[in-house]
């Protein structure tokens, strides 16, 4: 769920396997935005010539996979070189300090602001005055009083009556604001259902395709029974297949049937109850879930969903 990945590098080796294996990784993850540091600069005689190879053997990588923005920093970790301030050691870096460009790097236009989302975190009921609201985090577009949405998975429409915040009401809500809505309608809502805009809801499924990170040593094979969190809805899943291993070096499929530890694969689950999920690529909140062991209740998969209901997007 990171919005930006360092990916470090000894100035005396460049870019090595692992580096190929790290920027693949975080592409494959969707973090879009990526930094280079180029460490030990001190033991390299803070050579420019030196930095401008790294950054083109690491340009290379990163426009083999999906990194839209990309900033290399040479540092030195040892003396704070380029780490807070600027370097004097380094006059051929025109860019900013590593901790300067964190700080600063703009993040907020990758979120999904077209496609309304609003899982339900919690019914809030006052008997007294007959208040009834429904908190939770923005995950997706920006909700305003009088909007038409539709409670997912039930399907039932209805309308935004106002936005309520400790401070107030608000005019309109986006990522990743936590509010709580009235609706206009008395209709049935739980925690774990969605609040979608009417015009650009999903599809609720029972059948889920997803890239799946598996941190466990017990493999993922078919068959086998996970209870899945996704958003605030949890559920039971069962894995159908595994269609593919993929590289994290090439992002090729490579070989199937089961993944073992830190494997990504591919993988096709069945549902207990149906979800309204988008693409990882669309959402990051509504398109990942996590699996996890009933019997030890350790999380062992973090999964990217790239379709739902049999279909691909």
């Amino acid at each position: 769920t990171a919005d930006l990945a360092i990916v470090l590098v000894d100035a005396r080796h460049g870019v090595v396997e692992q580096t190929r294996r790290h920027t693949s990784i975080a592409s494959l993850l969707g973090v879009r935005h990526l930094v280079l540091a180029v460490n030990k600069m001190d033991l390299v005689g803070f050579d420019e010539a030196v930095f401008d190879g790294i950054v083109r053997d690491f340009s290379a990588i990163a426009g083999r996979v999906d990194a839209p923005d990309v900033t290399c920093v040479p540092i030195s970790a040892l003396y704070g070189d380029n780490v807070v301030e600027r370097s004097g050691r380094t006059p051929w870096y025109a860019g900013l300090p590593l901790l300067e460009h964190l700080e600063t790097v703009e993040v907020d236009a990758d979120r999904d602001f077209v496609r309304t989302r609003f899982p339900v975190q919690w019914v809030i009921r006052d008997s007294e005055s007959g208040y009834r609201g429904y908190a939770g985090q923005v995950a997706g577009g920006i909700l305003r009083p009088g909007d038409e949405v539709v409670v997912l998975p039930a399907g039932v429409t209805t309308r935004i009556a106002a936005i309520d915040t400790f401070d107030g009401e608000l005019e309109e809500a986006f990522p990743p604001l936590s509010v709580t809505l009235r609706l206009e309608d008395d209709v049935d809502v739980s925690r774990g259902d969605v609040i979608c805009g009417a015009e650009n809801a999903p599809a609720p499924a029972r059948e889920v395709t997803a890239d799946v990170c598996w941190m466990t040593d017990a493999p993922l094979r078919p068959g086998t029974r996970y209870a899945l969190k996704h958003t605030t809805r949890s559920t039971r899943a069962v894995v159908d297949s595994v269609d593919h291993v993929i590289d994290v070096h090439t992002l090729e499929p490579n070989g199937h049937g089961e993944l073992e530890l830190n494997d990504i694969g591919r993988v096709n689950l069945r549902l207990a109850e149906p979800l309204a999920a988008d693409a990882y690529a669309d959402n990051r909140t509504t398109g990942s879930f996590i699996l996890i062991d009933e019997a030890s209740n350790d999380t062992v998969g973090a999964g990217m969903v790239v379709g739902a209901g049999g279909q691909l997007r």
